[in-house]
């Protein structure tokens, strides 16, 4: 659901003394674990804190730790795959291991390498404890595997004869080979550094004379080899400027790709994750024989726009039957087409579908020129939109109401699957049941799944702006902690939040510092 969403445009009471007694000594007892270097386990993943971080590096030569906090869900959802990764490497004598750090507790780590947000995952290499490397894998047990397993050996396969490659570039569907004439040379280098970023893909490399000449080459190349569409690819290293890593990360990712996709539930994440800037879209119903056939001028127009637009053919009875709704289509739309600017998520659509090679070339390229205004989804207004407390707003209505130069209006950006917004519902109303009597204060809320709007791009739910009254079509968005007070406070205060006055230092709290054990609100909001 999320992957098809990037097309959318995302007090307890107290204790006894009894109690009180033994949660005290459990505290005296965590806290001389905490100042020893031995090193805990649990589930196969070590347990490090300040005292025993640094010993954790120098007994192993790759760690890979996660700075979490107890309390973020991203964290306990990764807590699982996490241990199943820790215990697949380590029974297989991998020298990689995994660690986790409570960032909230051992805040001295956390400053020191940068904790922001959470999980953040680093890799630490060969006790080296000033540059770790930012995870860049997937966050499932075997994305994490693979990503380790590439860096504790070697990235790319030694290919040292025709027979050997031969086998090497038939043995799989995609292969990558990196022909240099030194190994030890830069660019082979920076090669190695992209076969082991790349855990999904296969990677050999050849330097003898005769691989050279056998597969055409003169001079230093990646090549990329497919049992679909061209069989080999070539990318030439620059001999000025030498091999660019994530511009041959990003060719790769480009070029990996089908030059027609079907959207599956197995190809979702190879169409979001080669970052291609627009996607032309071709719904169809692959039940019916004659809009099967419509694939063939949509393969025409699909090779002049390799790298710039991806063609996606998507079955609008299969699994792209879920993705429909955030185009405001059904099934018996189909067959249609809908070009997608994945930058902003702006949709676009033909006056009237031709399905013609030239057709579509002509406007995809007028889309890409900026001749073609965004297509742009608007439910119908409800009847008692505005009788309510809270006004509800649709795409057709909504400039109306929002830049009222007699109004101030405060607008929440919601989707109706988001447990986020479910929670803040309550306190939605409970505002605007406050205001429904205040002339110049609107209280609102639109549907970002089923309305959209030219100039403004939602990116997480809930989203909340505010649009003071004046001229100008000013927009202030709202990042304060998400209840009623709150809310009155900003509104009473023209589209600020007061500051608040330091943090008195108490019993409680004797630092005087915000509890950093707390969630930020950013933690609590749906991104697409």
């Amino acid at each position: 659901l999320v992957l098809s969403l990037a097309w959318l445009g995302p007090a307890l009471g107290g204790e006894d003394e009894n109690e009180e007694v033994i949660e005290e000594e459990e505290k005296e007892k965590k806290e001389d674990e905490v100042l020893s270097d031995e090193i805990k386990e649990e589930d196969n993943v070590l347990v490090l804190h300040e005292h025993n971080f640094a010993r954790a590096l120098s007994e192993h030569q790759l760690l890979l730790v996660e700075f979490y906090a107890p309390w973020c869900g991203h964290c306990q959802q990764l807590a699982p795959a996490f241990a199943q990764a820790a215990t697949e490497l380590r029974n297989e004598s991998s020298p990689a291991r995994l660690a986790k750090v409570d960032a909230t507790a051992q805040t001295a780590l956390a400053t020191e390498f940068g904790i922001t947000s959470y999980p953040t995952l680093k890799l630490f290499r060969d006790g080296n404890r000033t540059h770790p490397l930012a995870y860049t894998g997937r966050m499932d047990s075997q994305g994490i595997v693979r990503w380790m397993q590439r860096r504790a050996g070697p990235s790319a396969t030694l290919l040292q004869d025709t027979d050997t490659i031969a086998a090497f570039v038939n043995s799989q569907d995609l292969v990558v080979v990196g022909f240099f004439k030194d190994l030890k040379g830069e660019a082979a280098q920076a090669f190695f550094e992209v076969a082991a970023e790349m855990v999904d893909m296969t990677f050999g490399v050849a330097e003898a004379a005769e691989l050279f000449q056998a597969y055409g080459l003169s001079a230093d190349t990646v090549c990329l080899f497919k049992k679909f569409d061209e069989r080999q690819t070539n990318f030439p290293v620059d001999p000025a400027r030498g091999l660019d890593t994530a511009e041959l990360i990003r060719l790769l990712r480009i070029h990996s790709l089908q030059l027609v996709m079907e959207f599956t539930n197995e190809t979702s994440s190879q169409i979001f994750g080669a970052k291609i800037p627009h996607h032309m879209l071709l719904f169809l119903n692959k039940s019916s024989p004659e809009q099967l056939s419509l694939r063939d001028g949509f393969r025409a127009a699909a090779g002049g726009f390799r790298g710039e637009v991806l063609f996606v053919v998507v079955d609008v009875t299969g699994h792209g039957a879920d993705v429909l709704p955030f185009f405001g289509m059904t099934a018996a739309d189909a067959p249609t087409l809908r070009l997608v600017k994945m930058k902003n998520n702006r949709k676009y659509q033909m006056e009237q579908d031709n399905f013609s090679d030239s057709a579509i070339r002509t406007f995809i390229q007028a889309v890409l020129d900026g001749k073609v205004k965004p297509h742009l989804l608007s439910a119908e207004p409800p009847e008692d939109w505005d009788t309510r407390p809270v006004k509800v707003l649709v795409g057709k209505t909504f400039e109306q109401v929002a830049f009222d130069e007699t109004k101030n209006v405060f607008v929440k950006f919601y989707a109706p699957w988001c447990p986020h917004c479910q929670d803040m519902a309550a306190a939605w109303e409970e505002l605007a049941e406050r205001y429904k009597d205040r002339e110049d204060i609107v209280i609102a809320e639109m549907d970002s799944t089923a309305n959209e709007l030219e100039n403004i791009t939602i990116h997480g739910y809930p989203t909340l702006h505010y649009f003071p009254a004046g001229p100008g079509r000013k927009m202030v968005e709202f990042k304060g902690t998400r209840d009623v007070e709150t809310f009155s406070k900003f509104l009473e205060n023209g589209g600020t939040l007061p500051e608040e006055p330091p943090v008195t230092k108490t019993p409680e709290n004797s630092t005087g510092k915000e509890d950093p054990s707390v969630p930020r609100t950013d933690e609590s909001r749906d991104e697409l």
